[in-house]
């Protein structure tokens, strides 16, 4: 059991049949009345995100989500193979479940199968991956202004935005987390 007090940042908790992680919270002591705890949590099986203030003093069963080391392999329609790196047992993930920062992961990529009493939930991709960039427009000479940017597509079919500088064929790094071009590898 978790009080309300105890919450932060990343806490896992069942309520009201869900389970919840918090993204944000704050102890609140007002000068008048008791005090509580404003948070903002996210529904990690939805991925709603609610803001909801708490006394401190409410109790709440902790939940664990279990976070296992996998390999992707592929999809076939709209289901995706991953392996178990420990049993090497093949289980297929539904796309709905899988999320917009899988887009930027390719083929034999160790991801973070994400779990709560055996049902996957979520897929959790390395939070940087190196990716060649398949196809983008050629940068002009001269076009030099602060922050430019032109559209990519990657080897995985996902497109960003990348400085003028990059070229097609080269490498990149990209967060995936933001969907962001970070720098060339």
């Amino acid at each position: 059991m978790i009080s309300a007090g105890d919450f932060r940042n990343g806490v896992t908790f069942e309520m009201d049949g869900n389970v919840v992680q918090v993204i944000e919270f704050q102890h609140v002591k007002p000068g008048k009345g008791a005090a509580f705890v404003r948070t903002k949590y996210k529904n990690v099986i939805t991925g709603a995100v609610v803001e909801r203030s708490f006394n401190p003093t409410d109790k709440y069963p902790t939940a664990f989500i279990e976070r296992k080391d996998m390999q992707y392999l592929y999809s076939e329609d709209d289901l995706y193979y991953f392996m178990d790196m420990e049993s090497y047992e093949q289980i297929p993930i539904d796309k709905s479940k899988l999320g917009p920062s899988f887009a930027f992961v390719k083929e034999n990529t160790e991801v973070k199968v994400l779990s709560y009493k055996g049902n996957v939930f979520g897929v959790e991709p390395p939070f940087f991956v190196e990716l060649e960039v398949t196809e983008t427009d050629p940068g002009f000479k001269g076009d030099t202004a602060t922050n430019a940017t032109k559209p990519a597509t990657l080897e995985t079919g996902a497109e960003i935005k990348v400085p003028l500088f990059i070229d097609q064929g080269d490498v990149i790094r990209i967060d995936t987390r933001t969907g962001e071009y970070m720098e060339r590898a």
